[in-house]
């Protein structure tokens, strides 16, 4: 077989590495029975489109076969279309409406995998000259029901993540082998893609349920995500990692992501919102002026984490939680593109995703996942796991209130141990944690009336201690954890009203001055 990698007059000059991977699956192809099933990987932004363009046009050539690609979105559907088409190769888009009555004249079809599936099971598309089928986001289980009306052509899946969307179906029993390109390392190192500087900021998220899709469910994320202590959440981190920079924010969720637009626009910020509900002149209209507004913000839910490319984006905040690797890839990917002098993006992190999957671009054993997901999907820490690892950090805003103060950090775990150990009750942890929240208060204060405003400061900090201590006693029900903090925050009132004076006068020497 002659494998044709030389530049050709159509399509895009391929990279080095590019070029590799062309060859190395066509030697495997050339090996192959009829029926083969290969698993490609390469990193979002490592041009997976651009390698099966080629490959379906060498492919055509080489064969005199026909070729069909699968994608799961019509937006990725034209994308792929056009793309074809760059590299000379005459396709057409299989969508609901398209006649069908021209099709001898196309050499390659294109479509999404619900719409040919109902074209297959009504017999309308001629498959029988189809030699190599290839599916786009490869990891989405659905393609798989089109794979017994190919039994005698050659399937390519192409994915980021080689990690089934359903822990049911693993990935190794559609495909035979898996080929692994490039890692985001060696295309970072090579000026490829750009480096991400991430910036994780603590969530708690003992409050979000799991579905049936081993995701968390959107109504729990709604709930967490729109409250205003995230809300002011997002907008501090945005301020401290983002500011002036072009961002996207992921939400999971729709309310979130306008409650989040409302937010960004109170503060004065430039952004917009988008989500499927928006008609495509809208989505073109939102996604032009993102292009062209240096500091534009687009906070948005699913519809941008695969098939949008825009190298311009300089920030990914992840204002959500995800139990799926292959989302957290994707999101991230969107600010992965290489354009003029922008080699880093930003990342902020406020779904504990980083401490859940590890650094975008880590070292993961590809190979190993894809025949053994169990392993892997048994090794990622719970929620209830990445949170007890915690050490809870106050904003900067915050802290600057409490500047007189050395021992801000409460190890509310530690104290518990030392409590029990003592041979106490579980409630005196409490007493100690309000005694260290009272003296904080009082070293930063000049009268009692200073130091109980200071406590409504101190509301997510007293918030995060709870959680910690109901996770000791393992009691943790909804009703009790909002009992328990409207009790602390009693108590520490009265403790204050009861003892200012006192621990004044500990930590000054002398009693406070009266006006």
């Amino acid at each position: 077989m002659i494998i044709d990698t030389v530049k050709h007059t159509l399509g895009k000059d391929l990279y080095d590495y590019q070029k590799t991977a062309i060859k190395e699956i066509f030697l495997r192809l050339e090996k192959a029975p009829d029926n083969y099933h290969l698993l490609y990987q390469l990193p979002t932004g490592g041009g997976k489109t651009v390698i099966f363009s080629e490959i379906v046009r060498q492919y055509l050539n080489i064969y005199k076969k026909r070729a069909l690609v699968l994608t799961h979105r019509i937006e990725l559907s034209k994308q792929t279309s056009k793309m074809l088409h760059e590299f000379g190769v005459c396709n057409k888009i299989i969508s609901s409406t398209a006649k069908l009555d021209d099709q001898v004249e196309y050499s390659c079809f294109v479509a999404m995998v619900e719409t040919l599936n109902n074209r297959l099971n009504d017999d309308k598309l001629d498959i029988s000259d189809i030699g190599l089928v290839i599916v786009d986001e490869a990891h989405y289980n659905s393609f798989t029901k089109i794979f017994k009306f190919f039994d005698n052509s050659i399937i390519l899946g192409v994915t980021a993540t080689p990690l089934s969307s359903n822990v049911k179906l693993p990935m190794y029993k559609n495909y035979d082998e898996l080929y692994v390109g490039e890692s985001i390392r060696y295309l970072i190192d090579n000026e490829y893609l750009s480096k991400a500087d991430f910036y994780s900021f603590n969530v708690g998220l003992t409050s979000l349920e799991v579905g049936a899709n081993g995701d968390y469910t959107v109504k729990s994320s709604e709930d967490l995500y729109t409250n205003t202590d995230m809300l002011s959440k997002l907008v501090d981190a945005y301020e401290e990692t983002s500011k002036g920079k072009k961002t996207l924010i992921f939400n999971n969720g729709i309310n979130t992501s306008i409650q989040v637009f409302h937010a960004f626009k109170q503060a004065g910020y430039p952004i917009a919102h988008l989500d499927n509900t928006n008609t495509k002149k809208e989505r073109d209209f939102i996604l032009t002026w993102f292009k062209k507004t240096p500091n534009a913000i687009i906070t948005s839910v699913s519809i941008l984490t695969t098939g949008f490319d825009e190298p311009t984006i300089e920030s990914i905040i992840l204002n959500r939680a995800t139990k799926s690797l292959t989302l957290y890839y994707q999101m991230i990917g969107r600010g992965s593109r290489i354009l003029n002098d922008k080699n880093t993006f930003t990342v902020v992190d406020l779904g504990n995703n980083f401490h859940r999957f590890g650094a975008w671009g880590a070292d993961l054993d590809w190979q190993r996942m894809f025949k053994a997901p169990d392993y892997y999907l048994d090794a990622i820490l719970s929620d209830e796991e990445i949170e007890s690892n915690f050490q809870y950090e106050l904003t900067p805003e915050v802290k600057k209130e409490f500047s007189n103060s050395k021992e801000l950090y409460f190890n509310m775990k530690q104290h518990y141990r030392d409590t029990i150990a003592a041979g106490e009750s579980s409630k005196k942890v409490l007493e100690k944690s309000i005694a260290h929240h009272a003296k904080i208060c009082v070293e930063n204060s000049e009268d009692l009336w200073d130091a109980l405003a200071l406590t409504k400061m101190l509301k997510e900090e007293i918030d995060n201690r709870i959680h910690q201590y109901t996770k000791c006693i393992s009691k943790s029900t909804h009703n009790f954890v909002t009992w328990l903090k409207d009790d602390y925050k009693k108590k520490l009132n009265a403790h204050l009203r009861a003892n200012f004076d006192k621990i004044y006068k500990n930590i000054h020497g002398h009693a406070p001055v009266d006006e």
